[in-house]
């Protein structure tokens, strides 16, 4: 019984700190131009508990406009997953040099 209760506030809790449902998956990024966007999939646990929030992230991306690393800053563990294995295979334009992306993702399953 303490297992569940335990499993359960570590899945709960988080939800009392996330920020702005919004009605719809809306994207907002930083200042290079996203050429190829790849929509995070719910993870079947968070679709079956009805998460939604908002995913911060950080993505160094190369001056080929691919994707280095991706770290997220802040949300929910589960849909945070979500979001940087979509992130990894985000496309950004060409540019000089390599540069820091802030992604803001929000969920709403």
């Amino acid at each position: 019984m303490k297992n569940r209760i335990a499993v359960v506030l570590l899945v709960v809790a988080p939800l009392m700190f996330c920020a702005n449902h919004a009605p719809a998956q809306e994207v907002s990024e930083g200042s290079r131009k996203v050429v190829t966007k790849v929509v995070p999939q719910v993870p079947n646990l968070a679709r079956s508990l009805h998460l939604q929030g908002n995913v911060k992230a950080e993505v160094l991306v190369a001056a080929n406009g691919k994707v280095k690393s991706v770290e997220v800053k802040g949300g929910h563990p589960l849909l945070g997953q979500a979001a940087q294995n979509a992130l990894s295979q985000w496309t950004w334009e060409p540019a000089a040099h390599e540069t820091r992306e802030s992604v803001e993702l929000r969920f709403n399953p």
